[in-house]
């Protein structure tokens, strides 16, 4: 099975460019982002991104890092996906109680391309064609 594409935002404009193809993606936050930025900035971000476009099919990805606080936190306000590090020592526990909710908990980030990068947006078209390329 193919898996979708997904971009890594870093604000409001990125997931707009993310999701303004019409392209199902998926939105992953910044490595780490449940920590520093948290579980309520990344539902309100991705609630917006929505909003500006709600005929474009996504799925959105929280990374928590190593941090199960964040994690924690994010199920607690129904965040459908999150990451978090395997080598958290609660890990297992984590992923018990995101599967008991039916929410999907990742291990490890999925490839992605992050609008950090200065030419994001204009690599954003291969990318959700699928070129692994473009994100190097």
């Amino acid at each position: 099975m193919k898996r979708l594409p997904a971009v890594i935002v870093h604000g409001l404009g990125h997931a707009d460019a993310a999701l303004a193809p019409g392209q199902r993606v998926i939105l992953l936050s910044a490595p780490g982002a449940g920590w520093y930025a948290g579980a309520a900035w990344w539902l309100a971000l991705t609630e917006a991104a929505r909003a500006l476009h709600p005929a474009t099919p996504c799925e959105d990805y929280l990374d928590c890092g190593d941090f199960a606080g964040a994690a924690m936190a994010g199920l607690r306000l129904g965040l459908p996906g999150l990451v978090l590090c395997r080598s958290c020592p609660a890990f297992a526990t984590v992923a018990a109680i995101a599967e008991d909710l039916g929410r999907t908990l990742l291990d490890s980030a999925p490839p992605a391309l992050d609008f950090a990068h200065p030419a994001a947006s204009h690599r954003l078209p291969a990318w959700l064609a699928g070129d692994p390329d473009a994100v190097k």
